[in-house]
């Protein structure tokens, strides 16, 4: 009992981030249906970014406290950041080309910055240790250990995907990015500018990178330069699975993917290395049966 109540606990952080990334792509995909598969190095350039943040911090003497603020800042401001920058420079120009055209830059942008942080990055091609921020402890539950700080994360980590549902439904910019996600050309007549809505948006699924890339390294201990790679696929996948361009279907396709893994490590610990490719081959079960998804978007017809 206790090794399962572990493996659970395990398994909602995992979800937890992959759920983050999973909203990204769907943010993208429902207001420029645009796959950005530069996403998960976004996630390892926000990770980094905020392990400077921690360096610096420390370096200065600021107390952990300080240090975490700075670092998850840090790690929020530079992915919204690079994502607006990305959607200005290079989504905007070619938003009329093939989507192929558009596909092939995003993995071509997410290439560069892997390779920039591996290579200017110090030591960039090994795995760098992340300092440890909150509370070592932890307390008994039936038998098993809870780690303090895995609970503050994943609270943290369900707070902000609560914060971005209420942004898109609840603020005048997300009102503005629902209106452009369905019609862009009423949108524009009525006042909207595609031109503005599109980076913002494009920074705030990026800011659901940043924070889930500074969780993963804190509940990890280190982050590695290539670490956004499968985190891209997974989080594409759990879109994909919980129906791409609805928030709630990415979030449960996170979690489904993460529970799938854990299901694994949990009762056939022997198969615990093969725990990708069986929680992949579910997907693709998944997403056979049901090709919009678990939580397709609901759609209308203009008559």
């Amino acid at each position: 009992m206790a090794t399962w109540i572990q493996h659970i606990i395990n398994g909602l952080m995992q979800g937890t981030v992959y759920g983050l990334v999973a909203m990204g792509f769907t943010i993208f995909f429902g207001v420029m249906n645009v796959i950005k598969f530069s996403h998960g190095d976004v996630f390892t350039f926000g990770a980094f970014g905020g392990l400077v943040a921690v360096w610096m911090a420390d370096a200065i003497g600021l107390p952990i406290w300080c240090q975490l603020l700075l670092g998850f800042t840090v790690a929020i401001l530079l992915a919204s950041v690079l994502g607006a920058l990305i959607s200005r420079v290079l989504i905007l120009p070619l938003r009329n080309a093939p989507p192929l055209n558009m596909l092939l830059m995003t993995m071509m942008v997410g290439t560069a910055i892997r390779e920039s942080i591996r290579l200017f990055f110090p030591n960039g091609s090994n795995p760098q240790r992340f300092p440890s921020l909150l509370p070592a402890g932890g307390y008994e539950f039936l038998g098993a250990h809870v780690r303090l700080d895995g609970m503050l994360l994943i609270c943290g980590g369900v707070g902000s995907i609560a914060l971005v549902y209420l942004i898109i439904n609840r603020t005048r910019f997300g009102l503005a990015m629902r209106a452009v996600a369905e019609d862009l050309e009423t949108a524009s007549m009525m006042g909207i500018n595609f031109e503005r809505i599109a980076p913002l948006t494009f920074a705030l699924g990026s800011m659901t990178a940043g924070f889930a890339g500074i969780m993963y390294g804190i509940y990890y201990s280190e982050v590695s330069y290539n670490m956004g790679l499968l985190l891209s696929v997974i989080g594409f996948s759990a879109a994909i699975v919980g129906g791409l361009g609805n928030i709630w279907g990415a979030i449960l396709g996170g979690y489904l993917f993460a529970a799938l893994q854990t299901l694994v490590v949990a009762a056939t610990p022997s198969l615990s290395e093969y725990k990708n490719v069986i929680g992949f081959a579910i997907m693709i079960i998944l997403i056979t049966w049901r090709p919009t998804g678990l939580l397709a978007e609901r759609t209308s017809e203009r008559v």
